[in-house]
């Protein structure tokens, strides 16, 4: 029997000042057969370079860089290589870098302190063009984007999700919420994880997600931002 041909490998190029961490990383991820490192830079300037020649699908990029910050680099690494996603690793848990970075066209941003194979698969979901956001940065996000307002319509298309979230409220669909999901909503407006609301509701985690499908679809949201920030505004208008 054929066999189907393996998928090519994410190719990746690696962004960051920190030699010993950025060597680290590529490390980590030469270790994972369905990713490939083609190229690394230690600034903003030297990525630019780059990433003509390399075209990757994904920029692991920090937000920290000597001379132009990660986060002002981003619309200029999209034109440069329109398909490549932009996909910040840093340190930062500001909401104003969180904002930032996603307004500017960032397909995810994740912390450095996330496991290995955590950011493999952020990795592969970003090249496909899904968002990525650190669970523990959900309740920043929403609140960046409640105080800014929606991004301007000149600005490069984020993540669908974070375009669509920021606008008002999306309207129910006419099926009302289960109390288990009005509870499983509440948790995910505080930002919280599957795994954190499992633990706190005592429920298996696999619950969670499936009440969370539940929510999307009665709701008719598509992501967990949307969910987020319908709950806010429905807890400021009661």
């Amino acid at each position: 029997m054929t066999q189907p041909p393996a998928a090519a490998p994410v190719t990746l190029l690696v962004v960051d000042d920190h030699t010993l961490f950025r060597r680290g990383l590529i490390a980590l991820l030469g270790q994972d057969a369905g990713l490939h490192v083609v190229g690394e830079a230690g600034d903003a300037a030297e990525a630019l370079r780059l990433v003509p020649t390399l075209q990757p699908d994904v920029i692991l990029l920090d937000n920290h860089l000597p001379g132009v910050m990660g986060v002002d680099a981003i619309r200029g690494l999209r034109e440069v290589s329109p398909r490549s996603r932009v996909l910040m690793l840093t340190v930062s848990e500001d909401s104003q870098d969180l904002a930032a970075a996603l307004r500017n066209g960032a397909q995810g941003y994740l912390l450095k302190t996330i496991d290995g194979d955590l950011l493999a698969q952020a990795i592969r979901r970003a090249a496909q063009g899904e968002p990525v956001v650190s669970p523990e940065l959900m309740g920043k996000l929403v609140a960046a984007f409640q105080s800014q307002g929606a991004p301007s319509a000149a600005s490069p298309a984020p993540a669908p999700e974070v375009v669509e979230a920021s606008g008002s409220a999306a309207s129910d669909s006419g099926t009302p919420l289960s109390p288990r999901e009005e509870e499983v909503l509440r948790e995910i407006a505080r930002g919280m994880s599957n795994k954190e609301i499992a633990r706190v509701l005592d429920i298996a985690e696999t619950t969670v997600k499936i009440h969370v499908q539940h929510i999307l679809r009665k709701l008719g949201l598509t992501s967990r931002v949307q969910a987020a920030v319908y709950a806010s505004d429905r807890q400021r208008a009661e």
